[in-house]
């Protein structure tokens, strides 16, 4: 068998033939390489084609570090620019964005929306370096990111703390998730027997008060801050750092606490969480009232939650916080006649009633002692029990020249109890959701005294049927600029799944399939 010779590419005199045969050989292999690699460039291909082009943007790069501005990004190393010096043309990556400055890079961060923040700082140091000066607001679930002081370095522009949840020492894997109005908080399985958070599981006082400061020193332009458990000493730090703040929510707070926010001069929104059932239990009285109304006389919005008091807390109030547009009371535990006191808020426009379980007022007292709110605009009244006639009579009374009266999920509210509403004449807006004791004849009794009413809704009254609707209602239902009426659910879900074969018992549904 013969055999092709071999050709050495150390031999002088190679065979010609085999050499022909294999330069041709090399050739097509290069033909069908630059076949394959020939496509269309790209855009980095193209911006970096030209030598004398990549030539000035290395230069724009190193122009960039020189000429940062006085809060300049956390470089990568400690010296970028002799770093760049040596980097090959070649292995330049191209980044837009190190071609622009952080003024300018950050602008274009603050467009984007709040949920990307998170995902948009992960991309580099700079972008994180750059988003932690976006963030204002912050809700605070570990306590040694503050007491380390990281979230000072982390987050230097915060306006917004919420640090209620780092307060509480309860396990954040745990299951067991209870939701409050105010907050959600994981439980252990080890509960007290009446109480879900014991004092235990709180930070100590001093830890909390020595947070506030920090945070009272690192951020002098707080406006809003939810606390929980702080002492005077701890809010006195607020007050005096934090000149501008305007809107403080204070958990587990009691009298003496509240004389550290008498210095906070320039508060509009308050809100006192006293006593929660099963939560924390602390009283905030008359005399924190007093020291509240003393110190914080430019309050716009008040709210009061599980709070006591009586009618010389609110007298106070009144006197005191002339600019006092919305009180709130949820849950309240105020003594008889405190609505009395409602006639000392001479610019009051709303007040809400939340969660009375209990009577409104226990003793409001006679009629001609009560006074009235001439300025009053909205009343609202949610999940309230107003079986009591004495009390609901005195709360109409003083707010007799009310514009808007909105009933929500209110146990007791029947035909007797609704007509005590027919001494407010200026009623424009009524609002009836939930009112499941009222009928067509109490509504119609007291709307149409309403001369001046112009919005009805009428949602989930169940006693309140289409077909008892009268003439006179039906025609006072023709000139309102706005009309809600779904009354009776039931009725409704009737009438849709009339004629589809629902709602039945499916005996002959199951019939088919037997054997």
């Amino acid at each position: 068998m013969s055999r092709s010779p071999k050709t050495n590419p150390n031999n002088p005199n190679p065979n010609p033939l085999l050499l022909y045969h294999h330069q041709n050989q090399n050739q097509n292999q290069n033909q069908n390489q630059s076949t394959k690699r020939s496509r269309s460039l790209s855009l980095p291909d193209i911006f970096f084609k030209d030598q004398a082009l990549k030539h000035v943007l290395l230069k724009m790069h190193l122009n960039h570090h020189s000429s940062l501005s006085t809060t300049p990004s956390p470089p990568s190393s400690p010296d970028t620019t002799t770093r760049l010096k040596y980097l090959s043309l070649d292995s330049l990556a191209p980044d837009p964005t190190s071609l622009l400055s952080d003024h300018l890079l950050s602008l274009i961060f603050s467009k984007l929306p709040i949920s990307q923040y998170f995902s948009n700082s992960l991309v580099c140091r700079r972008w994180l370096y750059l988003h932690g000066r976006l963030v204002q607001s912050l809700k605070l679930f570990d306590w040694s990111f503050l007491d380390s002081g990281r979230v000072f370095h982390r987050l230097p522009n915060l306006s917004d703390v919420n640090i209620v949840h780092a307060c509480i020492r309860v396990p954040r894997n745990s299951s067991i998730l209870v939701t409050r109005k105010y907050f959600s908080v994981h439980l252990d399985s080890k509960l007290s027997e009446n109480r879900f958070i014991d004092e235990g599981n709180l930070l100590p006082t001093r830890a909390i008060d020595k947070g506030l400061k920090l945070l009272a020193e690192s951020y002098p332009n707080l406006r809003r801050l939810v606390a929980i458990g702080a002492s005077e000493d701890g809010l006195s730090s607020v007050a005096k750092e934090c000149q501008i703040l305007q809107e403080l929510e204070l958990h587990s707070c009691g009298d003496l606490s509240l004389r550290g926010i008498s210095g906070c001069m320039n508060l509009q929104i308050v809100k006192l969480i006293g006593c929660v059932d099963g939560f924390y239990s602390s009283v905030v009285s008359d005399i924190g009232l007093t020291i509240l109304a003393q110190g914080c006389r430019r309050l716009v919005r008040l709210e009061l939650c599980g709070c006591e008091g009586s009618y010389d807390g609110i007298k106070a109030i009144g006197q005191c916080c002339q600019m006092l547009e919305e009180l709130t009371l949820c849950d309240h535990r105020m003594d008889g006649g405190w609505l009395a006191a409602l006639s000392f808020c001479g610019n009051l426009k709303t007040l809400r009633l939340q969660s009375c379980k209990s009577s409104i007022d226990s003793s409001p007292g006679p009629d001609e002692y009560l006074g009235s709110c001439p300025t009053l605009e909205g009343l609202h009244l949610q999940r309230c029990q107003l079986r009591d006639k004495q009390a609901v009579g005195a709360l109409f009374s003083v707010c007799r020249d009310v514009k808007e009266i909105v009933l929500q999920d209110c146990w007791g509210l029947g035909n007797e109890v609704f007509g005590l509403a027919s001494i407010c004449r200026r009623v424009k807006l009524l609002s009836l959701e939930g009112c499941s004791l009222l009928t067509v004849e109490g509504l119609e009794s007291v709307i149409l005294s309403w001369k001046e009413l112009q919005r009805l809704r009428v949602v989930s009254c169940n006693k309140i049927m289409d077909s008892e609707v009268t003439p006179a209602l039906s025609t006072l239902f023709s000139v309102l600029k706005e009309l809600k009426w779904s009354p009776d659910s039931r009725s409704l879900l009737s009438s849709s799944l009339a004629g589809t074969g629902l709602r039945k018992k499916g005996g002959r549904f199951f019939k088919s399939y037997k054997g």
